[in-house]
């Protein structure tokens, strides 16, 4: 027999052909997937963050289509419509509104027929700002055109900003809607999604922990997304009563937007900081009274980054920690969706790091002697 047709030489010659086919197999595999995700990267977000929503509602549309007598398309159908009339209808009318405003007050600065009153003495008195603001307030009002002359340059980036900023909006705004169709469709399929769920997290790490990872994994994102909305409340009711007891009109219909703003992750300093302007403004406050109410619409406005870490991820088999740190973590590299994400992966893992550490592999082994 010849050394090229010994067994080991067989073995070694079958072995490489193994490993090339395999090699390719992975390799057709990764080229595969990583076509995919190039084809379905435009969709991944306003999909992420559909089976948010739809994570985070499943239970309340269970209990719809229950009393529709199990018509769960129904019951989806439901829900989208009253997503889009508590949230969207109200920041589509804002957006509306400030259009509006913005574009008759570009026209009354074109036509010179925009009337800028009188600055109160008591804006001079202002820390810091106080001086510049008066004399270029008083500008305004004696020669509007001439302040708009000179500041020309600095008002159209402002405008090219604000433009760039309500364009982000909305665009932001149709992917919420589109997010929340799209929520409604993974719903009424939401019992079959959740048996292809479990399965793959079965085929991932067995059937008695693929079981309990997948109720993780949709827990955390509800507790997270609960979180988010009772922080929201929460703020919504401070900035509500710091309007209120600074006397600022429509103190509830601001509290109701800084509600939404803050159910979408939008900051409430958008509300707050018109506010303060016309605390300061009106000029029939004193400057220690326009402080306090100035205090309290930034501590009120900015609650949030007190709150979020103490009520995200409650009511979740993993410690808060893990899913604040995931949370955080999450937000900072990836945005609002990070935040889910985040949370997610680390309760995953901590999960898991866990029961392996919890196996003993020792445990079966008899002692010796």
């Amino acid at each position: 027999m010849t050394p090229l047709s010994t067994p080991d030489a067989d073995f070694e010659r079958r072995l490489g052909h193994r490993l090339l086919e395999v090699l390719i197999r992975a390799s057709v595999l990764f080229a595969m997937a990583l076509l995919c995700y190039r084809v379905l990267s435009p969709f991944l977000p306003l999909t992420i963050w559909a089976l948010i929503f739809a994570v985070t509602v499943y239970p309340l549309h269970l209990r719809i289509a229950a009393h529709l007598g199990g018509r769960s398309w129904l019951a989806a159908t439901l829900l989208v419509l009253l997503g889009i009339a508590v949230l969207v209808v109200p920041i589509a009318l804002l957006m509306s509104s400030l259009g509006d405003s913005i574009r008759t007050l570009i026209e009354a600065v074109q036509q010179n027929t925009l009337q800028i009153p009188a600055p109160p003495e008591a804006v001079a008195a202002w820390p810091i700002i106080g001086e510049k603001l008066h004399a270029m307030w008083s500008l305004a009002h004696d020669d509007l055109p001439a302040l708009v002359q000179s500041m020309q340059p600095k008002i159209g980036e402002l405008a090219r900003s604000a433009l760039g900023f309500v364009a982000g909006i909305v665009g932001g705004l149709l992917a919420f809607l589109g997010a929340l169709v799209l929520a409604g469709i993974f719903m009424a399929f939401g019992e079959k999604g959740a048996r292809a769920c479990q399965s793959v997290f079965e085929r991932l790490a067995g059937e008695p922990r693929g079981a309990s990872l997948a109720r993780l994994s949709t827990a955390t994102v509800r507790a997270v997304a609960q979180g988010v909305v009772g922080v929201a409340l929460i703020q919504a009711i401070l900035v509500g009563l710091a309007l209120l007891v600074a006397g600022v009109p429509w103190a509830g219909a601001l509290a109701a937007m800084v509600l939404v703003l803050g159910i979408v992750q939008v900051p409430a300093v958008i509300v707050t900081l018109p506010a303060i302007a016309w605390i300061w403004s009106r000029g029939g406050a004193g400057t220690g009274e326009a402080i306090i109410y100035t205090a309290l619409l930034l501590v009120s406005g900015m609650a949030d980054n007190v709150l979020k870490p103490l009520m995200l991820g409650r009511g979740v088999d993993v410690p808060m920690p893990v899913i604040l740190v995931g949370a955080l973590g999450g937000m900072a590299t990836g945005g609002i969706i990070g935040m889910f994400v985040g949370a997610t992966l680390l309760a995953l893992a901590w999960q898991i790091f866990t029961g392996w550490v919890d196996e003993n592999p020792d445990a079966n082994i008899p002692p010796e002697g």
